[in-house]
């Protein structure tokens, strides 16, 4: 700790080659994009050198205390109106098929059976089920673009989300 203080330089590297992996397995969790995660690693420990002043060992882990700047800024980045942006262009077959890297294996959509278990919703469910968490769309937003009450997209997705436990059986 006195090391970063002080801005030693070997003290930030030693921080970045034992816990970076870590760090980054949070981003990557959050935002689900490779090139978007690295840039947000680097800004985490951008933002851990500049403050670690602010960093109280009587509040905590100086590990925990990096994990939170992360999962700040990782979710900061979702909320940018770039990120925002294309994840609403991304279709279901590029969300839900996405390889998955440690397993080198492939989903498909049919595969996992979302699209059974979507279609028993009613139109107006699949479509706030679809624009909320296929599409990242926020509920305001959807509300907003789609002209539909804001009251009406949370009763549509609160119906939505007891009929899909009742359908996947789910207590």
């Amino acid at each position: 700790m006195n090391r970063l203080k002080k801005k030693d330089q070997s003290a930030l590297d030693y921080l970045f080659d034992h816990y970076s992996g870590a760090i980054y397995g949070v981003i990557f969790r959050i935002l689900k994009k490779e090139e978007i995660a690295e840039e947000v690693l680097q800004d985490v420990f951008l933002k851990v050198w500049d403050r670690i002043e602010s960093y109280d060992s009587s509040k905590g882990k100086l590990f925990t205390w990096m994990i939170n700047i992360a999962r700040n800024q990782a979710i900061d980045s979702t909320r940018s109106k770039e990120n925002s942006k294309s994840r609403k262009t991304d279709d279901i077959d590029y969300l839900v098929s996405k390889i998955d890297i440690q397993e080198h294996s492939q989903l498909p959509v049919d595969a996992i059976g979302l699209k059974e278990v979507l279609q028993q919703l009613t139109e107006e469910q699949q479509f706030i089920i679809s624009q909320l968490y296929l599409k990242g769309y926020t509920q305001s937003e959807v509300a907003e673009e789609f002209n539909i009450p804001l009251g009406t997209v949370k009763t549509r997705l609160r119906l939505a989300m007891i009929e899909l436990r009742a359908i996947l059986d789910i207590k």
